[in-house]
């Protein structure tokens, strides 16, 4: 069986997924994490996260209108606020696109 890429692949079984993430134009440094530092409602910090985290980071705050640190901020301040915080901020920041991309998706 063969890939998207052409190459030889082993077969799928059924309900397998047919995207093949390793594809020849995947771009890797899409995984490459990248530390920026970030004001959190006033406070600096240093957040590291891949690059395809921050272009979703990117893509929600242009949604919103405001700065990606205006979005982390927001979220910041809301997970000490209903939950009392967080002990993995960036793995909630992670959830969090992934969770909007899934809504983005449904909505259209």
């Amino acid at each position: 069986m063969r890939g998207i890429d052409g190459n030889t692949r082993h077969r799928q079984g059924a309900g397998s997924p047919r995207i093949d993430p390793f594809r020849r134009d995947f771009d890797m440094a899409q995984a490459g994490p990248v530390s920026r530092s970030v004001r959190l409602n006033g406070f600096a910090t240093c957040l590291r996260l891949e690059v395809v985290y921050w272009r979703i980071l990117e893509r929600i705050a242009q949604a919103n209108r405001c700065s990606v640190s205006a979005v982390l901020s927001y979220v910041d301040r809301e997970v000490h606020l209903r939950h009392g915080g967080v002990r993995n901020f960036s793995g909630l920041v992670r959830v969090i696109c992934v969770t909007w991309l899934q809504e983005a998706r449904d909505v259209h």
